[in-house]
């Protein structure tokens, strides 16, 4: 039977590493574990969980293109019930804000802002006397930052 993604199958531990565990799978097969799916509290150090020669039940995470296999020993088992957080600090205790209505966000373009009477010509030369004075700023900004270089130049 060959390895599938998602099978739980039970391994030996072949090797520990402080990045994760070998385990020797069926049909003569390695894989990893890495340290962060070992258990679901934090894990320092791997040999205070894991031992050489230890059998394990894994579960089959991903089977790479190349052959390598990434497996999970925390799935294996159901996740623990998560304590409530306390709701010290600075922050007031807030009540809970009302569920909205979860509609699809859709972008919609700003309407134009009304540009009353005036002529494309009128436009225009509003937008480059604009543009001018932007660039204008904008040279006399990165001068100020280069020390002047532009003018003492030459």
């Amino acid at each position: 039977m060959a390895l599938q993604v998602g099978d739980i199958v039970e391994g030996k531990v072949t090797g520990i590493k402080p990045f994760g565990a070998f385990v020797a799978l069926p049909e003569g097969k390695n894989g990893l574990v890495h340290i962060s799916e070992v258990s679901y509290e934090f894990v320092q150090d791997l040999s205070t969980v894991l031992s050489e020669g230890q059998t394990v039940s894994v579960k089959v995470l991903t089977i790479a293109p190349d052959g390598k296999i990434a497996l999970s020993i925390k799935r294996t088992q159901p996740a623990p019930e998560r304590a409530p957080r306390p709701q010290g600090g600075s922050r007031p205790a807030q009540a809970p804000r009302p569920k909205r209505e979860e509609k699809p966000r859709v972008w919609q373009p700003k309407p134009a802002a009304p540009q009353g009477d005036m002529s494309f010509e009128d436009m225009m030369a509003r937008y480059k006397s604009r543009s001018e004075e932007k660039i204008a700023d904008l040279k006399r900004v990165t001068e100020n930052h280069r020390g002047g270089y532009s003018r003492r130049r030459g």
